[in-house]
């Protein structure tokens, strides 16, 4: 088992500055309504994007698939009462490639989801994670 490790500081007024294990800073806020930078279970919606977004070019890039664009819409739903964690998170996958292939984009997506991306393993015991694709040719 590989340990990671990470340090937040509390940097007043509702924001802290989490360092990651490379070293890069990040600030995040607790005051939703101030909205100046990402609270933590925001960047938890960034996070699966990310690591699915990822895991979805190096598999198409394997197959030889050209991407030219590519955006990945997250929407999550959380419980209303304490703790207020996700219950469904959302994952919509829009592609665009000249003649991109809408079976090797299904595929790549289906294998991030269901083996490659870590933080949907890790959010699945609490939320179910669900994927749509969209391919746009051009």
């Amino acid at each position: 088992m590989a340990e990671i490790n990470a340090t937040v500081h509390y940097g007043g007024n509702g924001f802290f500055v989490g360092i990651s294990p490379g070293g890069q800073a990040l600030v995040m806020e607790t005051d939703s309504e101030r909205s100046s930078a990402p609270t933590p279970v925001e960047l938890l919606l960034l996070a699966i994007g990310g690591c699915m977004g990822s895991d979805v070019v190096d598999i198409l890039t394997k197959k030889r698939e050209h991407v030219t664009d590519y955006r990945i819409e997250v929407h999550g739903e959380r419980r209303q009462e304490a703790p207020r964690i996700y219950e469904t998170i959302r994952v919509h996958h829009v592609l665009k490639g000249p003649n991109l292939s809408e079976d090797a984009v299904r595929h790549a997506v289906e294998l991030s989801n269901a083996k490659y991306c870590s933080v949907a393993a890790s959010l699945r015991p609490t939320a179910e994670v669900s994927v749509t694709i969209q391919v746009v040719r051009g």
